[in-house]
Formats: C-alpha cells, structure tokens, sequence
C-alpha cells in the first residue's frame, strides 16, 4: 500500500517526506514504515495524526493524492519516493515520468521488524 508520510514535530510543513510502501496493523491503526511503528493519535497532535511509538514524533500520513500534490499547501521540500514504487505511483497519478522538481527517487527503505513493536505494545506495565 503507498501513503505519503511527512514529519511534522518541529518543521512548519516543510519536513522530510516520503512516498513510500507501508504495511498496516490488523486495525489499521498503526502504520509500519522505514523501521518506524507509526500510531493513530486520534486527533490529539496539532498537525500530524500518527505518532511514533518509540520516539513520540509526530508523523502526517495519508494516501497520495492523484494530482500529485502531497504537500501541505504551506510546505515545501523535496518528497523523496522509494524506486520500488515509482511505476504504481506516476500509474495512479497518470504521469509518465516523475517531476524532478517535487521528487527524489532514493533506495528502497527498509521493512519495519513488525514483531519488535507488537511486542512492545503488548508487554503489560508493572
């Protein structure tokens, strides 16, 4: 599944930002990406609605858009985009080729240890 992740603790919309393939909790309430556990806040962050669950940064995830305008309106900054994805993205957004001046095409990222953060949840408090 591709989404559009941003970070958003401390960057104005203008933090690094990804277009990149994400796996998804069985409730679809965490989103596992480059080695990160990504949580539903529910509303409570001011700008961002995931959470990382290890380092409590705030993350904007979201499906991307078919105009190719992932950004916040306010932001700026290069999206970079996993090379594994870049056919299934420039097919949804019905573009031949990727605009070098919004996108970066960089390694794939890697997978997420789900197990490790299944664990981490689930570990009762003493």
């Amino acid at each position: 599944m591709l989404k559009y992740i941003e970070l958003k603790s401390g960057q104005n919309d203008q933090g690094p930002a990804w277009i990149a393939r994400v796996k998804l909790s069985k409730s679809g309430r965490t989103v596992y990406f480059n080695g990160k556990a990504l949580k539903r806040s529910d509303g409570q962050g001011i700008s961002a609605n995931y959470f990382d669950l290890e380092t409590g940064e705030e993350y904007w995830v979201s499906g991307v858009k078919k105009n190719g305008q992932d950004r916040h309106w306010a932001g700026a900054g290069i999206v970079w985009i996993e090379s594994g994805v870049v056919a299934e993205y420039l097919k949804i957004i019905g573009a031949d080729k990727i605009d070098e001046c919004r996108l970066k095409v960089i390694a794939d990222l890697p997978e997420t240890e789900v197990e490790k953060f299944r664990n981490l949840e689930n570990t009762r408090l003493t």
